[in-house]
């Protein structure tokens, strides 16, 4: 009789091989680096690296966090995107100096989501998206420095007011999820007046990337304060007959 398949035994994550994986950023700050490691469980050795002010475990398959992530006190900044986590540990509250958290991509519910996470009262960037989130704590409207909200590809069919009307949220990405349809005018007007995320900080981005990220945005600016009789018309000069002069209605092409 043949056995039953065992999951992926993955990657074993020593002391030694996690110094070797401390990186110092460029605002100085020194980045436990774990991401696309293989790991499959939490290593329980990095614990004696708690003072780190960054951790990346990233794109691993880990399912669960412990208890004793608290540890890290220091943590400024936790990247947990593409795991198979399937439930946050209630001690994440006790994380008072994080600023930024990612959970994009894993498989947390609307009960995945503990209440201590109201704790945080100094997080700036909250990435939620492409889970199976039903619905959102209210209790996420507690943190009021949020300036940043990720909550894309889910299953949500509200946003909670204490969230939409957070005071310096300026970036919110709702995008696909089963939302009601647009005569809902208060709240499509409660998304509308967001504008889009994205989850990238500058000093993660190479210099070429940032150069054309930062031009989009000057271009998309720039189309944005455009007066709707300054928008500049196509120009066809280089087409070959029948095209070769734009016409204002299409339906002469017809």
């Amino acid at each position: 009789m043949a056995k039953g398949r065992k999951g992926p035994k993955g990657k074993k994550i020593t002391l030694k091989i996690a110094k070797n994986c401390i990186k110092v950023t460029f605002d100085g700050r020194r980045r436990l680096d774990l991401s696309k490691m293989g790991i499959t469980t939490f290593p329980k050795c990095i614990l004696k690296l708690s003072e780190v002010e960054e951790l990346d475990l990233s794109r691993n398959m880990i399912k669960k966090i412990p208890e004793s992530i608290s540890k890290f006190q220091n943590l400024r900044w936790l990247d947990l995107h593409s795991n198979l986590i399937e439930k946050l540990p209630e001690s994440i509250g006790q994380l008072g100096t994080l600023h930024y958290l990612n959970l994009c991509n894993n498989k947390l519910t609307a009960n995945s989501l503990p209440l201590e996470l109201r704790d945080l009262k100094n997080l700036r960037t909250l990435n939620l998206g492409l889970n199976h989130i039903e619905n959102l704590p209210t209790t996420l409207g507690a943190l009021k420095e949020l300036h940043e909200v990720g909550v894309f590809d889910n299953l949500l069919t509200s946003i909670p007011t204490s969230i939409a009307k957070l005071p310096k949220l300026k970036k919110l990405n709702a995008k696909r999820n089963p939302f009601p349809k647009d005569d809902d005018v208060a709240f499509i007007d409660s998304i509308k007046r967001l504008e889009s995320l994205y989850l990238v900080e500058k000093k993660d981005l190479c210099g070429p990337c940032l150069k054309k990220c930062q031009e989009a945005r000057d271009k998309l600016n720039k189309i944005k304060g455009m007066a709707p009789g300054q928008a500049r018309k196509p120009n066809f000069a280089n087409l070959v007959n029948p095209n070769s002069t734009a016409k204002e209605s299409q339906e002469e092409w017809r």
